[in-house]
């Protein structure tokens, strides 16, 4: 292999981000799938352009900092992924050089009490709920706040919905077709407990037996993506630890939870628990790929017919593969049309934290999304991630035609109850 990035100074990440610099071929195929591309039409701002910034600044050609605005400016959701003809492994290449950049960059003040906030709050439901009631009463004096922490009072919800505590063991209704354990997940918790809820019903009518580990805490996934290698693995840690290995499956119902347990053999590699992390990463996957694996029960019509547009969050769609599955599962829903979203391929611009970090993109990008969906002519829009229905839910009431947002396993526990 002939390449001048010194290996021995990147970790046991370097042959993945030396990997995915040389299957590079520059064809420009990653192009129109690049969300910032799209925005602002810099060759920087595309995948193949940042993976040029980061060969060279690898090399020594560039200085780190020279990358940085670029390299910040990714939301990293992968859609040149998806159309990569040569199979280029863009998210292990970004993640790493996040995770190798961090501990040698120089954060202005704010930007580190953001991170800060963003660390130690979206992490931890009960922490996230404490910071939403202290962002609501600021909300008034939200002009006076620094301009790097307003995104976040903006997106502080107004009401919070009660805590739904959740059962260690639920049982499957009738004859048992998998035994599962699942990732109740941080945010999602605060946000809407009900998709969990929701989850957990849909599971045990199609006969799924679901554990929810206790103590298991965030996966890691925010802080992963942010370079925070060492705090990501220790959270990672307790979710090793915890989840049982003896079941059929590990399941997520937030996409950026499942990619990161996929990532798990990444995150560790060349570390103690590597083996331990490739067999979770194994067992891992969205619950509307376990559902379509054992044949979705069918529910029953619906009471009036509804049209809906499913959007494809980009960590269930680029990052784990997951396309066909949500939709076979809608479409079993008798009385319910499927509606495709006219670039549905394209990030919403919620992509973890990226709405609080570079707003300004994430906003254009959300309106974007908001216009296409609204042409579709939907009475509901279907997702799969707990950020996308945020993003979206917003940007369609700036539009000033809110339409319900639900997740997938929302959609089927009302059919199964007829709502």
């Amino acid at each position: 292999m002939q390449h001048k990035i010194r290996l021995e100074t990147l970790g046991p990440q370097g042959p993945a981000m030396a990997l995915a610099i040389e299957a590079c071929v520059h064809c420009g195929f990653c192009l129109p799938a690049c969300p910032t591309y799209r925005e602002l039409g810099e060759e920087m701002d595309s995948p193949r352009g940042r993976i040029f910034l980061m060969k060279s600044a690898l090399e020594g050609e560039l200085t780190v900092d020279e990358t940085l605005p670029y390299i910040d400016r990714c939301l990293g959701c992968l859609g040149c992924v998806t159309a990569c003809p040569s199979g280029v492994r863009y998210g292990d290449l970004i993640t790493s050089y996040r995770a190798h950049v961090e501990p040698r960059r120089k954060r202005p003040a704010m930007h580190r009490v953001r991170r800060a906030l963003i660390r130690e709050t979206l992490t931890d439901p009960d922490r996230f709920r404490a910071a939403a009631r202290l962002g609501r009463l600021s909300r008034p004096f939200a002009r006076l706040a620094p301009a790097d922490l307003r995104p976040m009072l903006a997106l502080v919800p107004a009401t919070l919905p009660a805590a739904q505590p959740l059962p260690v063991v639920i049982p499957a209704e009738g004859t048992r077709r998998a035994r599962v354990a699942m990732i109740a997940g941080c945010v999602q918790q605060a946000l809407a407990p009900e998709i969990n809820a929701a989850t957990l019903r849909v599971l045990a009518k199609n006969g799924v037996e679901v554990l929810i580990p206790q103590g298991q805490g965030c996966c890691g996934a925010l802080l992963m993506h942010q370079g925070e290698q060492e705090r990501a693995r220790a959270q990672a840690r307790v979710i090793l630890r915890v989840f049982p290995r003896d079941v059929d499956a590990v399941i997520t119902n937030a996409a950026g939870c499942g990619s990161a347990l996929h990532e798990y053999p990444l995150l560790f590699a060349d570390q103690p628990e590597e083996e331990d992390a490739q067999r979770l990463a194994a067992l891992a996957m969205d619950a509307s790929v376990l559902l379509a694996k054992l044949g979705l029960i069918p529910p029953p019509a619906l009471e009036r017919p509804m049209k809906v547009a499913y959007h494809d969050a980009c960590h269930l769609a680029h990052a784990q593969g997951v396309t066909a599955e949500p939709r076979q599962l809608l479409r079993a829903v008798p009385g319910l049309t499927l509606v495709e979203i006219n670039e549905g391929e394209i990030c919403c611009g919620s992509a973890g934290t990226y709405n609080i970090e570079q707003p300004e993109i994430a906003g254009r990008l959300g309106e974007r999304k908001a216009v296409n969906i609204a042409r579709t002519g939907a009475e509901a829009v279907i997702a799969g991630n707990i950020g996308c229905m945020v993003q979206i839910r917003t940007h369609l009431q700036a539009l000033g035609g809110p339409l319900p947002v639900y997740h997938t396993m929302e959609l089927l526990d009302r059919a199964y109850s007829r709502r």
